[in-house]
């Protein structure tokens, strides 16, 4: 029996897109769901195009989503290796010298197909179509082409999972398995990731990198169960996963043929889903990180906003919004208060002098309740939108909250 042995092979060449992660976790899955090998090849043959520590950005990033590599090649190291293939496609007249490049030679009048094990058909092509594209380049160094037909079949990759957008490379690269005599795997060709408002997900329509949603504050279990389901579905419709039971559930046959939406409604939802499950000093910890105010806060107070705001949070970064009146005085637009706040906030502070509890002031005063509470949450917060007023005004401490009514309504 074969050996499953898959690659995820990125080129260095700027912030990972989100659908090369879900081309990685699919690669991952596919090979240790049957106790493969998962291979990280680094694609660097377009110099030009590489951008300055982008080789650690990617490690750096699988490494964030515990996808561990068995192996490591680079491909700018493997010169050797692709020269002496385009030379042996010269030496068997199936390749040509073109001004210090060498250039596949295609033979015509044949047809060229294989079996897509994503899409589930035979895809197949007339070779009067296909142009004679350069293998090597005069510079030595080989085109994706050539590099990725000879590190595939030399690294004994046995399935290989790529985007929709190399589909019509793909007899390119069956042309090349047969003249060099190699073995061809099984290739599997991944839907596109479509943008909402129309065309396919792009970097320029938006935060779709990996590195631009975790700076978002999504956490990276929930863009794995968001990802995952992306062009793949399970059997029995489950939606949370952490990578090991992604692994064990995985199965090709889960793939889909109709390209997903990237619905960031949905994405939330995972992200909410974990942020609940944080525990408090997990996400306190989080929060530190995403805000250097609130880090300068005492334990005790930041223990009380993280446990007030877990329930209320979409993104970590919700809380330089939800929570920053807690270590900045806010400025209060007063033409959002009411046209009784003076009168409230008074009532309010009486309230609080005394200790007694804030839910009584309404009725004893034959105030409106939503009213009231409205405009002492804009006074404390300078928002209409918090968490619960009541323990907000206990985390800041009697003396700071009078302070801050006495100034709005003086």
């Amino acid at each position: 029996m074969v050996r499953v042995r898959t690659r995820f092979a990125p080129s260095p060449t700027g912030s990972m897109h989100i659908g090369n992660l879900r081309t990685a976790f699919y690669a991952y899955a596919l090979a240790k769901h049957n106790n493969g090998d998962f291979i990280l090849r680094i694609e660097n043959t377009d110099k030009r195009r590489e951008v300055a520590r982008g080789i650690e950005g990617i490690k750096h990033l699988l490494q964030i989503f515990n996808l561990k590599w068995d192996e490591y090649y680079v491909q700018s190291e493997r010169l050797d290796l692709y020269k002496k293939a385009a030379q042996g496609l010269v030496a068997s007249g199936h390749a040509y010298k073109d001004e210090g490049a060498i250039r596949l030679k295609i033979t015509r009048d044949e047809k060229i197909s294989f079996i897509d094990f994503v899409l589930g058909k035979e895809v197949t092509w007339d070779t009067n179509i296909l142009e004679e594209l350069v293998l090597l380049k005069s510079d030595g160094f080989p085109t994706y082409h050539l590099a990725s037909v000879v590190d595939d079949h030399e690294m004994k990759i046995s399935h290989i999972l790529r985007g929709h957008d190399w589909l019509p490379s793909t007899p390119i690269h069956l042309l090349i398995y047969k003249y060099l005599g190699y073995d061809l795997p099984q290739i599997g060709h991944l839907t596109d990731i479509l943008d909402p408002e129309g065309g396919k997900l792009s970097k320029r329509k938006g935060s779709v990198s990996v590195d631009g949603m975790l700076k978002e504050g999504y956490l990276p279990e929930a863009l794995l169960n968001f990802v995952i389901l992306l062009g793949w579905a399970p059997k029995d419709n489950r939606e949370l996963f952490t990578l090991p039971e992604f692994v064990e559930a995985f199965d090709p046959k889960g793939f889909q043929k109709a390209n997903p939406v990237f619905n960031r409604v949905k994405l939330d939802w995972f992200n909410g889903q974990y942020l609940r499950r944080l525990s408090l000093d997990d996400l306190n910890f989080q929060f530190t990180i995403f805000n250097l105010q609130f880090a300068k806060l005492e334990k005790e107070k930041q223990m009380a906003i993280t446990k007030l705001i877990q329930d209320r949070i979409v993104k970590l970064t919700d809380i330089n919004t939800l929570a920053k009146f807690f270590w900045g005085t806010p400025k209060v637009d007063k033409d959002l208060l009411g046209k009784n706040y003076k009168e409230h906030l008074l009532k309010a502070v009486e309230a609080i002098k005394k200790d007694l509890p804030l839910d009584q002031v309404p009725m004893q005063n034959n105030f409106k309740v939503g009213d009231f509470f409205m405009d002492l949450r804009i006074a404390i917060t300078g928002s209409k939108f918090t968490p619960p007023i009541n323990e907000s005004i206990a985390i800041l401490g009697k003396e700071e909250s009078l302070k801050r009514l006495r100034k709005i309504y003086v």
